[in-house]
């Protein structure tokens, strides 16, 4: 397996790709603080990114609360000045499940984009769907599916220790 794709297996360690290796249409996963930011790189060493307005390039932990808003902008900047001191990986993760689109039309879909507004939803219409769908056609986001899977296991978790707990507190009224 050549080393390019090595490094876009889910899990793989985060690093600091050469930007000589990265190939139009590749999906950028950026390493914040609490999330991964996404973005798609479309040559000379720019990207194009789904961002809240009041997000500047490199905003780091800053952006995560610019997550509430509920209007984004398509962005092209430069990948180091999106990345700023953050750790970054190629992530076409989903190429073996949906094939991508050509690397030509990656790019000129995500460039008639730069400059408008969309909305914004974490849950639904964030950074990592954006880019999905300009790869694959399909808008995907496995960090807000991974977050509500925890949310329902910590649930259950909880659900499960208060049912315990409620059957001992019995047991011990019993016992007395």
């Amino acid at each position: 397996m050549e080393t390019r794709r090595m490094r876009s297996i889910k899990g793989a360690e985060p690093m600091f790709p050469d930007l000589a290796d990265l190939e139009p249409g590749d999906l950028i996963e950026i390493f914040r603080f609490g999330y991964q930011h996404w973005a798609v790189y479309v040559g000379n060493g720019y990207v194009i990114h789904l961002a809240p307005p009041s997000e500047y390039a490199g905003a780091g932990c800053a952006s995560l609360m610019s997550t509430l808003t509920d209007k984004a902008l398509i962005k092209k900047e430069l990948l180091m000045d999106v990345v700023g001191r953050n750790r970054y990986r190629v992530n076409n993760k989903h190429d073996s499940k949906h094939p991508p689109l050509p690397p030509t039309k990656i790019v000129q879909r995500a460039e008639s984009m730069v400059g408008q507004e969309l909305l914004y939803k974490v849950t639904s219409e964030n950074c990592e769907h954006f880019v999905t769908e300009l790869r694959y056609g399909v808008a995907k986001s496995d960090q807000v599916r991974d977050a509500l899977v925890g949310v329902g296991i910590a649930g259950l978790g909880l659900a499960t220790l208060g049912i315990i707990s409620a059957m001992v507190t019995r047991r011990k009224k019993q016992n007395q």
